[in-house]
């Protein structure tokens, strides 16, 4: 998707961090912005923040409330009519042992990052696909799916799952108008450490709470991380160039490579194929979609370098 004025995206998790990077630059190419957070003051905030008068509406969401998506979505076509962005951005993190784990924990942050995603999609694709205009869906994941480490099982795990449903409705819905790519950031100055403030009382045993104490007083590196307006514009680029992977970071290249030749020195070659199975279920074996990403992201090193 090219044309952005005029157009209108929603931005969950939209009122602080990574979302109003990401509101701050689809508002400056020309979009009316609909911010959704769960905090009323950081809502408040950030519509001074971004300062722009009717093409701005917030709206207060919990994304793990699926009646309360579907009333946002019809308040944003109220004042905007058609919604033709969805940035899938909420989310939340707990990092520790995984022995450590509760179910709470695993509930709370799968709830928000895997659950609040689907109802993201479920509420909005039939809306975009209906209007015909086209669209693109954008699901805030991580380097962590890319490159997943110890100590952040339950957190890299839903943002796999994320990657996952941009990698797989990719080729599903491109034919039809609508673009999907998973931004992959790493670190940037957010609010996610204090996403606990707005944990439900019910999913409140966490198995991590020394952890998080050891963390918070274990020193800032926010002067290492980049900004909100930095990876807003990132994305910004990624939603012209229609790319599938939006990342940001070129420190996780190694891990990246090392990542993609451990899977594929683990494909059993010494092995016959079967030439049947392989004809018969051709579909299965590679993602268009990703072939066309390779492509793509060469044209786009290319044209940075020349």
């Amino acid at each position: 998707m090219q044309n952005l004025t005029g157009k209108t995206a929603f931005v969950t998790g939209g009122a602080s961090g990574i979302g109003l990077g990401i509101a701050k630059a689809l508002l400056g190419a020309g979009m009316n912005v609909t911010i959704a957070d769960i905090r009323q003051d950081h809502l408040d905030s950030a519509v001074a923040e971004l300062d722009g008068g009717d093409h701005v509406l917030a709206v207060r969401l919990d994304v793990t409330d699926r009646a309360q998506f579907a009333q946002a979505a019809d308040a944003v076509e109220a004042k905007f009519d058609n919604i033709h962005i969805l940035v899938n951005n909420a989310g939340v993190a707990v990092v520790g042992p995984t022995e450590l784990a509760t179910f709470a924990d695993w509930d709370w942050v799968m709830g928000v990052n895997v659950g609040g995603t689907i109802n993201g999609i479920v509420t909005m694709l039939p809306r975009i696909l209906a209007h015909g205009e086209g669209g693109h869906i954008v699901c805030t994941a991580s380097m962590s799916a890319l490159v997943p480490v110890g100590m952040t099982t339950i957190y890299s795990s839903g943002k796999a799952a994320v990657t996952s449903m941009m990698e797989c409705m990719r080729p599903e819905l491109e034919s039809r108008g609508v673009i999907c790519s998973a931004f992959c950031p790493g670190a940037v100055q957010s609010n996610i450490a204090d996403a606990a403030k707005t944990r439900p009382a019910e999913l409140a045993d966490t198995g991590y709470a020394e952890a998080d104490k050891r963390r918070a007083s274990g020193g800032n590196f926010m002067h290492l991380y980049q900004t909100k307006e930095e990876v807003g514009q990132r994305v910004l680029e990624g939603i012209l160039n229609d790319e599938l992977y939006i990342l940001t970071h070129a420190e996780f290249l190694t891990g990246v490579k090392e990542r993609g030749e451990a899977m594929t020195a683990a494909v059993q070659t010494h092995l016959p194929e079967n030439p049947e199975y392989k004809e018969t279920f051709a579909m299965l074996f590679r993602n268009p979609a990703i072939t066309q990403e390779i492509a793509r992201q060469e044209k786009l090193k290319e044209g940075r370098a020349a």
